[in-house]
């Protein structure tokens, strides 16, 4: 008997066939939407909010989708941005991938990024050499439809991408900017786990960068960058809430200083990324105005077939 094939955490946007009882005409049906329920019974919610559902035993296929529709142009624009805000302490472009090196353990330093429409997988042999070469093992960060992936590589992290409009407004009284992070910035980013060292921090390629804080309370850095198509994006990271201050607002007075400071830099989009692990993060920025669009997959280069 053939196994039905695994499916996709809740929450995953997928497009789905499935087999309809004996008899039925037609003899399949199709799905699109969020999944809800992933056990014997699998229930996906569609666009207009209606649940649909079948079994997983009658599941023929499942393919992942972007958490919206999303041109891959759009993935590309905000995947540009993103990695020019966050470049290493060194980076150089090879055959359409952007190869990024720091000190630290944040993998969004230390990984390429197929940015350009004809990236391949044929550069990872060289993108490999170029990793081992500074002692670092090879990591890629492949957002989604833009290099095909089998869904056997191993990921070893996985991140997903929200964006917004910015629309401007007023900086926080309480907000502090500054355009290094001091030692009570640092103090309070590191304290949600290893810290980034301040070389890599601070690094943006051929853009701007701020740090802001409520201090003692919250932290942000933001950066504004451009791509080739001419958009300025505001990318909102490194926010960080002290435990027993959270719930209170201070993340959100965070993002508002943020898009202001943005928004007098002629940035016109936003974007955050979270780890698709923490649904309250995906949440935060979601009630701030944030949309999801898509997800990335870090893996290592040495796991992929190559020529």
């Amino acid at each position: 008997m053939v196994q039905p094939p695994e499916l996709p955490e809740v929450g995953v946007r997928v497009s789905l066939r499935y087999l309809r009882p004996p008899g039925s005409t037609p003899p399949m049906g199709d799905m699109l939407g969020y999944l809800v329920e992933t056990g014997p019974l699998v229930r996906i919610r569609a666009a207009d909010g209606q649940i649909h559902q079948c079994r997983h035993a009658d599941v023929l296929y499942v393919r992942r989708l972007t958490d919206r529709p999303v041109k891959n142009s759009a993935i590309r624009s905000v995947e540009h941005a993103a990695a020019l805000g966050w470049p290493g302490s060194t980076h150089r472009w090879l055959d359409g991938w952007i190869l990024r090196a720091g000190a630290g353990v944040d993998p969004a330093a230390n990984s390429a990024v197929p940015l350009d429409m004809f990236a391949h997988a044929n550069a990872v042999p060289a993108i490999i050499d170029w990793y081992s070469q500074r002692g670092l093992p090879p990591y890629l960060a492949v957002p989604e439809r833009l290099l095909g992936l089998p869904e056997t590589i191993p990921t070893l992290r996985e991140t997903r991408t929200l964006v917004a409009e910015v629309t401007g407004g007023a900086a926080a009284d309480e907000v502090v900017q500054a355009d290094r992070p001091d030692s009570d910035w640092l103090a309070l980013y590191g304290g949600h786990g290893p810290a980034e060292p301040a070389e890599v921090l601070t690094a943006v390629a051929g853009g701007e960068v701020v740090f802001v804080a409520i201090p003692g309370v919250a932290v942000g850095r933001g950066t504004v960058t451009t791509v080739p198509d001419g958009t300025r994006w505001l990318g909102l990271t490194a926010l960080v809430v002290a435990p027993e201050r959270r719930g209170q607002g201070h993340g959100a007075r965070i993002c508002a200083t943020l898009q202001a400071w943005g928004a007098a830099r002629g940035a016109t989009r936003g974007f955050a990324q979270v780890p698709s692990g923490d649904p309250d993060a995906f949440a935060f920025f979601e009630a701030v105005g944030f949309a999801g669009q898509h997800r990335t997959r870090y893996v290592d280069a040495r796991s992929l077939p190559h020529r």
